[in-house]
């Protein structure tokens, strides 16, 4: 596909210039520091070249994602395919084009990337009280690690229906991809992205999710595969009653970095957010980063909100880096708070097992496969949920050889 440069309609969201400048801390200058004051734009050249030194790349490899610092042009770099849930692939959406850039803000160059080389996006829409049983899956194929690809994709539930949407990344590509998610009134909508690419692909995404009254959004984050992969999801709780349940699991081995930066804004009363993302480590240079951010507005009142990233690191020579952070509005809530931990195996633990005549090997395996598996049960997909577990296995055995 031909690349557009073509802005949202004025009725949409509009650019705010960004001086470069203002991501990097400078002589009297104090940089953006908080997820709810960072400016956006439509347009990459307004957020410069990530030096690693800006607040949100500070923990990112940016060399290893320069490529996605400009638009790909032919869009060639990565196939898409349906299964049984190709009837509700709607009319793809220019730019401009409702419901595009409803929801969507670009918050980095990659981003911006994204939204500019997509001259049009893919949509997903579920017809207003339809309840779809099983899962809709979009297989995205990478067709070689040094070709691009740039998307945005728009999944969008209308009233009171009910649908999971899977995004299953394989192959290798250097895959710069936005999904703007809309969850309308009374819905009910499970978004998996699922990253199990070869080792040599490279994948920044920014997913950007608007759930209204009473609508629920369920959004996990797993990923197994990829040189360098970065799934950011920032998920808005505007309507009564909403609820945001973000999942996310990793699996970093030697060489691998695996990124997640958070963002969950209480935006209605007597909204409920639930944030759980687990990782495991193994390998000289595996990286893990999660970033966590929760706002509760001043408006949110009635809240109830909880964050969590735990870690466990495998073998010597893996890092995970993770950071919670919570901002609060308003002092009428029902509870908040965030947690995070990183650790290598409970020595208690693998002395009760091996007390009881198992194996060290084996004690380490079940102590990790009922770490994650906290996380791959939530899924509710059976078939998922065995592949995943079968990863899981094959990472460990290897750990244990």
């Amino acid at each position: 596909m031909a690349a557009s440069t073509t802005a949202p309609s004025e009725a949409q969201h509009t650019n705010a210039h960004i001086d470069p400048a203002a991501q990097v801390s400078d002589a009297g200058f104090v940089p953006v520091q908080t997820r709810s004051e960072r400016p956006h734009s439509f347009e990459p050249a307004d957020f410069g070249s990530p030096t690693g030194r800006e607040v949100n790349w500070k923990h990112t490899p940016v060399a290893k994602l320069s490529a996605l610092f400009e638009v790909a042009g032919l869009t060639e770099g990565v196939r898409y395919s349906f299964g049984d849930g190709e009837k509700y692939v709607a009319a793809p959406l220019a730019a401009g084009d409702a419901p595009r850039g409803e929801v969507f803000l670009a918050e980095d160059i990659t981003a911006a990337v994204a939204w500019q080389g997509s001259s049009e996006a893919l949509h997903i829409r579920i017809p207003r009280e339809e309840e779809v049983a099983e899962p809709i899956l979009v297989s995205i194929e990478g067709l070689g690690a040094e070709l691009r690809a740039d998307a945005h994709i728009v999944i969008e539930a209308l009233e009171h229906s009910s649908a999971t949407v899977v995004l299953q990344h394989t192959g290798a590509a250097q895959y710069s991809q936005n999904v703007e998610i809309i969850v309308r009134d009374g819905a009910k909508l499970t978004v998996i992205s699922l990253q199990q690419w070869q080792d040599e692909a490279v994948h920044t995404s920014a997913h950007q999710a608007r759930v209204d009254a009473d609508a629920t959004l369920k959004h996990f984050v797993i990923s197994f595969g990829g040189g360098v992969v970065r799934v950011n999801p920032s998920v808005e709780l505007a309507g009564g009653g909403s609820e945001g349940y973000l999942y996310g699991l990793s699996y970093a081995d030697a060489g691998q970095h695996l990124e997640s930066q958070v963002y969950l804004h209480h935006k209605g009363p007597h909204t409920k957010g639930d944030v759980l993302y687990k990782g495991a480590l193994q390998g000289q240079g595996a990286h893990s980063v999660w970033i966590g951010d929760v706002l509760i507005g001043a408006d949110a009142t009635g809240t109830d909100s909880y964050e969590a990233n735990r870690n466990l690191v495998l073998t010597e020579g893996a890092r995970a880096d993770s950071i919670p952070n919570l901002e609060i509005e308003t002092g009428d809530i029902l509870g908040a708070g965030h947690a995070s931990a990183t650790g290598r195996f409970d020595d208690e633990q693998l002395f009760y097992l091996q007390a009881r005549g198992i194996s060290e090997a084996e004690a380490r395996r079940l102590v990790v496969l009922g770490f994650l598996t906290d996380i791959v049960q939530r899924l509710g997909i059976p078939a998922l949920e065995t592949e995943l577990l079968d990863a899981i296995e094959t990472e460990l055995a290897e750990v244990n050889a």
